[in-house]
């Protein structure tokens, strides 16, 4: 829904600078490998810890994918606290980037919304994120996905591409293009199973017409399918945070359980925490969950 609420596409990174700072955010463009032309916005700081003994330094880049619905500036203000919390507790060495990502059709970005359009700018900004960020000393950017409920599923869809498509390039091993970053970590922030799940999740009664609309359905991200996908990859697998909101009004309780078996059954390096109070599109405004999104991503700084 990337006109709801309404004016959304019409949104500035100025309006949320005063909640922002210190932290500066711009607006890059990027075209997807269909020619569609992809709005990001873009952040990084560097750790002040001057005395944590690490003295090689390193480049975390966090690729962010929003919800459904609105656009990426009024939630710089919240993805800018995580990362004033990061630098506060890295390393000098290390900085930090996070790169939003807005799906075409939403914000300034051109195009219309699908499944196959926005796999395709999800690539597109992973690539940005691996091949035009600095690397110090030549070293690879280490890659981190974040991904906020229906952004989950884009997040473990774009992934499971990589994995299927392009191993190689993924560990900085590809011979045709300079070396990049594997996927590090997958945090997933209110994640479901999959929309067919989500219908009958929401509409178990058999004598309603939803639960049967799966064949029709345009779109599917479908994270089960794609967590399959990545753990039988010949890529090494990424550690896994599933925030889970305690008063989700949306998502179902039952849909992080059985992501979380599904993991589990995989083998996959899985830890699901459940954020008290939390609904559906204020997990990272909780502390408790905020905390835990700090420590999950600075583990790899």
């Amino acid at each position: 829904m990337p006109s709801i609420p309404p004016f959304s596409r019409s949104e500035r990174i100025e309006d949320y600078e005063p909640q922002c700072r210190p932290v500066k955010w711009q607006e890059k463009r990027i075209k997807a490998q269909d020619g569609v032309d992809i709005a990001l916005a873009l952040a990084s700081v560097d750790g002040c810890q001057q005395n944590s003994g690490r003295k090689n330094p390193a480049h975390v880049a966090i690729v962010y994918f929003q919800g459904n619905g609105g656009a990426l500036p009024p939630r710089l203000p919240s993805l800018s606290m995580v990362l004033k919390a990061l630098q506060h507790d890295a390393a000098s060495s290390t900085t930090y980037t996070i790169v939003g990502l807005s799906y075409r059709g939403f914000w300034t970005s051109r195009g219309r919304p699908s499944e196959r359009g926005i796999g395709l700018d999800a690539a597109a900004a992973i690539d940005y994120a691996t091949t035009q960020l600095p690397r110090p000393n030549d070293k690879p950017i280490t890659l981190l996905l974040w991904g906020q409920s229906i952004g989950a599923g884009v997040a473990t869809t774009a992934l499971a591409n990589l994995s299927s498509r392009c191993p190689a390039s993924i560990d900085g091993q590809g011979a045709d293009r300079p070396a990049t970053a594997r996927v590090s970590g997958l945090l997933l922030e209110t994640p479901f199973v999959s929309v067919r799940a989500m219908l009958t999740a929401i509409y178990p009664q058999k004598w309603l017409p939803y639960r049967y609309l799966g064949p029709f359905l345009r779109n599917h991200w479908d994270s089960r399918a794609a967590l399959h996908e990545i753990a039988t990859s010949s890529i090494p697998t990424p550690k896994i945070l599933v925030l889970q909101a305690a008063n989700d009004e949306l998502v179902p309780s039952s849909q992080t359980v059985e992501l979380e078996e599904t993991c589990r059954g995989l083998k996959l390096d899985m830890e699901r925490k459940v954020i008290t109070g939390a609904l559906h599109t204020d997990v990272a405004a909780k502390s408790q969950a905020r905390r835990a999104i700090v420590d999950f991503l600075g583990g790899f700084g």
